[in-house]
Parts: structure tokens; C-alpha cells; sequence
């Protein structure tokens, strides 16, 4: 494998902004000074968004048994799996869109388990689209999971001044409160210690969000489910020598924590992490699947079908996610 990390990029929903994005971030010059860039996906979806921009940037096809190191900038390298149809339009929900997402996804996969990527970003992909092309998962995580026999994970959202990591993510609200209890907050607290130990942090400084108002407030709000579902697993924790507090209030636990009282904030559901990442700036965030045996990182928003097409989209989670790829992966 070359010096340079070899990222592969998948296409995600090729109806969305998925092939935009990508064109509009291949077009800086520094990520093939750090990095030799492969998007996975088709290579005719690509020409499409080329000509939406007005670019006119090479894009190589490339095979299976090609060399992947040999990126240059002003060319597009491309593994075509040629999955979908010339004809298929921007901005609406397929089942082409959403079965060819799913094996852009795989391959990726399969080439980082053979070493021949270093590492996975990947472009949004729609849940229902997924769904109607016969794959019946919540997203991107859940299917890196179990396809590479990952049982202990989570979803890292990662900005410039907040690291959010995740005890439940794609479920309703009231099944995310029945499955969260002390095992599963003791394993994310320890993924989010053992990912920024890993990445140089020196003791992290881990806060955990309580899940009612007030972090219940000892006992007036809701049933109790702070002293049943948490504090045992950040008491263990902290036995463990894991420098982690709470359970806190949301509210200003996520203030402090951009302060940078905090290194990461484990929220206890999706909506709970996601909101304050996203009001800090769709364009910084990127999602970082930890607990992985391979490095993938993704953008911070989904497919966009409102705007798919028309070559507007912004370029800046993407760019982020492929600066964190490119730093994450062995070297």
C-alpha cells in the first residue's frame, strides 16, 4: 500500500448530492498532496454532476485488479460498479438509488478488510430508498456493524469545538429510552475514552447527558430512569479511572462543553447529539463510526433531495470528513 493513505469514497444515494459533493471536493489540490482519493460508486453519476458544475475533470474507470495509489489531481478515479440507470433522476426516492448505495457501501468494505483502502468516507445515502431497494437497515452504521462483525459501536459526531458520541442513534425516542441502560452507557463511555485516548487527548474529559430535563432533577422528572440507566455505569467508570461526570443537563452540558469543559458529551439519543452539532454548523460536522476494526468517516447532513442537481450543494462536511479519514487511517 502506498505511503499516502488510500480513502475510498462511496457514492451514497446517487439521487442526492452524494456525486456533487464529491466532484466539488476532489477539485482541491491538497487532499491528493495527503491522500490518493477512489470514489466507489458509478462512474456515469459522476460525468452527470461534472457537467451540473461545469467542470471538465477527467474521471478514470477503474477495476477491481487496478492500482488504487496512482491518484493525480485533475483526474477522478472512480471504481464503476455501474449499478444505475443512465436515465435516473435527481431529488426523488429509488430503489435503484438505494440498492446500488448499499453495494457501493459493501465493496468499500470488502477492499478495507483486503488492506486495499486505508480508508471508508462516505456520501449520505436515504433510509427509504435503502429500505426500498430491499435492505433493511437504519443507515450507514448499522450496516458497517454487522458486516464487519462489529458488536460494541457508536455514532461519533465530530466538529471543530464538540465531539458527541451516541448510546442509541436511529431508533424512536421511546424505544431509545428502553434500551439504554448501565452496560450499554459503560461501553460508549469507554469507546469515547479509548477513541480520544488514541488520537493523543491525555485523560479525556468525558460528560454524560441525563436523559429527562434536569437530568431528573433527583427524582422529579420522570421515573428514575437516571439512577437506574446511568449512574451505575459512570460509577464503574470512574472505578475504572475514567475521567467522567454526570449524568448532567443537556442544555448546559453541550454549552460547556464547546467552552471546552468537556472533550466529548455522551448523549443518550439521536436528536439529543445531533441538534447541537448541527446549530454549530452543518458544514464543520462530520460522523465518525467508532468501535470499528476500519476507519469511516461521513458527512454531517443527508441526501439533500431538495437541492440534488442543481449543483449548489456545499463541499465542507465532505472536506472535513475526508481531512478526519485521512488522519484517522494507518499508516
Amino acid at each position: 500500500m502506498s505511503k499516502k493513505p488510500i480513502v475510498g469514497i462511496t457514492m451514497g444515494d446517487g439521487a442526492g448530492v452524494g456525486p456533487e459533493i464529491i466532484m466539488k471536493s476532489l477539485q482541491h489540490q491538497h487532499l491528493y498532496e495527503q491522500a490518493h482519493p477512489i470514489v466507489i460508486g458509478d462512474a456515469l453519476r459522476l460525468d452527470k454532476a461534472n457537467d451540473i458544475l461545469g467542470n471538465k475533470v477527467k474521471i478514470v474507470r477503474l477495476k477491481d485488479t487496478d492500482a488504487f495509489d496512482v491518484t493525480e489531481y485533475g483526474t477522478v478515479h472512480c471504481l464503476d460498479l455501474h449499478l444505475l440507470p443512465e436515465d435516473l433522476p435527481f431529488g426523488k426516492v429509488s430503489a435503484e438509488a438505494g440498492n446500488a448505495a448499499f453495494h457501493y457501501l459493501k465493496k468499500a468494505i470488502e477492499l478495507a478488510n483486503q488492506q486495499k483502502i486505508s480508508a471508508i468516507c462516505t456520501a449520505p445515502l436515504n433510509k427509504e430508498a435503502l429500505h426500498k431497494g430491499g435492505h433493511q437497515y437504519p443507515g450507514h452504521t448499522e450496516i458497517l456493524a454487522e458486516l464487519t462483525g462489529t458488536a460494541d459501536f457508536s455514532m461519533m459526531l465530530s466538529s471543530p469545538k464538540l465531539k458527541v458520541i451516541h448510546v442509541t442513534t436511529h431508533v424512536g425516542l421511546l424505544d431509545a429510552i428502553n434500551m439504554i441502560e448501565p452496560e450499554r452507557v459503560l461501553r460508549v463511555i469507554k469507546l469515547a475514552h479509548d477513541t480520544l485516548s488514541k488520537s493523543g487527548v491525555t485523560a479525556p474529559k468525558i460528560g454524560v447527558c441525563g436523559i429527562n430535563p434536569h437530568a431528573g432533577e433527583n427524582g422529579l422528572f420522570g421515573y428514575g430512569e437516571e439512577e437506574e440507566k446511568i449512574i451505575p455505569a459512570i460509577e464503574r467508570a470512574q472505578g475504572d479511572g475514567i475521567n467522567v461526570e454526570g449524568p448532567l443537563p443537556a442544555d448546559t452540558l453541550f454549552f460547556r462543553a464547546q467552552r471546552g469543559d468537556f472533550d466529548i458529551v455522551v448523549a443518550m439519543y439521536h436528536d439529543q447529539g445531533h441538534g447541537p452539532i448541527k446549530v454549530l454548523g452543518l458544514e464543520s460536522g462530520v460522523n465518525i463510526t467508532v468501535g470499528l476494526p476500519i476507519i469511516r468517516t461521513s458527512v454531517d447532513h443527508g441526501t439533500a433531495f431538495d437541492i440534488a442537481g442543481k449543483g449548489i450543494a456545499d463541499e465542507g462536511s465532505m472536506l472535513e470528513a475526508l481531512r478526519q479519514a485521512i488522519e484517522l487511517a494507518p499508516k
